[in-house]
């Protein structure tokens, strides 16, 4: 793999993940630009967010290359990774603490990286993901689902890291929100100049806010296109047609 090749904020070669006799990923490769927004798609075990918690750092069991702005990444990663790169979860409910506050939510990554300033910084954080000031001492189970993503959107962003790792961070919404919590993603990425790894089973959602993306199918990435490619039908493996004949909001796509 060039090292630190222009512009390539995340860059991934070969990567493969086995779990005991399963093949999980299987020599994966891409590359996402510093400021762009990459999607992975595919069906329910595909593979799809097992990149994802390799690049994370969550999973350790990989083999390949794996370069963050040109650095090479092992397995096991520095504190300082973790400032660098964070990462968004599904369950908005789960990945909160049920007995900590908003405010404790958001000053503990502050804590953990020696980040001064806590108190304006958590003011700021809650004003950049549309969060009234009142939320601030309230508990998880006492803000909405999506009042809860947006806490998390918000604890990812106090390290002020230059990459997000987003996993399916709409699909545990109601409808009627997703569309808003995208648009928010979508602002904060050009307002931070973030780089976003997206991975979701909902190919709406990543037209939304992705540049382009990856279709995964059986581990393996089985194309790589744009977003207006994907637009227009503009596809060349079956799988990824077949995922576009399927999805539930197509008309959204075109």
């Amino acid at each position: 793999m060039a090292r630190g090749m222009p512009g390539g904020m995340i860059e991934v070669a070969n990567l493969r993940i086995r779990f005991g006799k399963v093949d999980a990923v299987r020599g994966v490769s891409f590359t996402v630009a510093q400021g762009a927004a990459f999607g992975l798609v595919g069906e329910s075990g595909s593979g799809k967010s097992s990149v994802l918690r390799a690049l994370s750092g969550l999973d350790q069991r990989w083999t390949g290359e794996m370069l963050i702005d040109g650095r090479e990444q092992d397995a096991k990663r520095p504190p300082a990774f973790f400032r660098r790169v964070q990462m968004v979860f599904q369950d908005p409910y789960g990945s909160l603490h049920p007995r900590q506050t908003v405010d404790r939510a958001l000053r503990e990554p502050l804590l953990v990286h020696g980040i001064g300033d806590q108190d304006g910084r958590i003011r700021r954080a809650l004003s950049d993901v549309s969060l009234p000031a009142t939320v601030r001492f309230r508990y998880p189970h006492q803000l909405s689902g999506g009042q809860r993503q947006r806490v998390a959107i918000a604890r990812a962003l106090m390290s002020e890291p230059a990459i997000v790792l987003l996993d399916e961070p709409t699909s545990a919404l109601d409808v009627s929100v997703q569309a808003e919590m995208l648009n928010l993603l979508a602002d904060l990425r050009t307002k931070r100049g973030l780089t976003y790894i997206m991975v979701s089973h909902n190919l709406a959602a990543v037209a939304h806010l992705c540049d382009s993306l990856g279709v995964m199918q059986h581990g393996a990435l089985v194309e790589q296109l744009s977003t207006a490619d994907l637009r227009v039908g503009r596809t060349h493996h079956p799988h990824t047609a077949e995922l576009r004949r399927l999805s539930v909001d197509l008309e959204e796509l075109e």
